[in-house]
């Protein structure tokens, strides 16, 4: 099983993806791909490249280049378990990518949201070097976000959590929905 974890930045991905963890299951971030794509290419990991290197290889390799990159990975890791996580999925395209790439094996998603004004507040508080630093930065940040398709790959989600109130209540959701999901499996 492939489970495909999306939401826009600061929504609460992660804790998805380290609730697998915590159960055995490894992950591959689409993140860090595009991070690893900007080292390859002699860039310095500023917000700026990434950004540049994310567009540049869609444009070099279509909208689903990142899937295309991931794909090998998520290969590998699939012959030593039977679930992989994917996070931070964020069109449509990179999903049809993951199912043609596999097509025997069961896709999950599942999509996170969290209002905007709590996602700002969280990624000021995380201090990752391509978080934004002022609410105009979010915002530029969000549209990109948006540009790629994230809020199609959200609307068609196979689940939904919403993020928007206690940190705990969150989490014991989080659970529930992975336990869910790995007794269906």
């Amino acid at each position: 099983m492939i489970v495909i974890v999306t939401g826009m930045p600061g929504s609460g991905k992660s804790k998805i993806v380290k609730e697998f963890e915590s159960r055995g299951f490894p992950s591959v971030s689409m993140g860090d791909i595009v991070r690893e794509e900007t080292v390859k290419r002699g860039l310095e990991l500023t917000k700026e490249n990434v950004a540049k290197v994310s567009i540049r290889l869609r444009q070099e390799l279509g909208q689903n280049a990142v899937a295309k990159l991931a794909v090998e990975k998520v290969r590998e890791l699939l012959r030593e378990t039977d679930v992989v996580v994917i996070d931070g999925v964020r069109s449509l395209d990179e999903v049809g990518t993951f199912r043609s790439a596999f097509p025997g094996e069961r896709i999950v998603t599942i999509a996170v949201h969290t209002p905007p004004r709590q996602r700002f507040e969280r990624l000021r508080a995380r201090g990752r070097h391509d978080d934004p630093r002022s609410w105009e930065d979010f915002e530029e940040r969000d549209w990109k976000e948006l540009k790629f398709g994230i809020g199609n790959v959200m609307a068609m989600a196979d689940y939904m959590l919403v993020n928007d109130g206690p940190h705990e209540d969150y989490i014991r959701r989080v659970k529930e929905l992975v336990r869910t999901i790995l007794s269906e499996h």
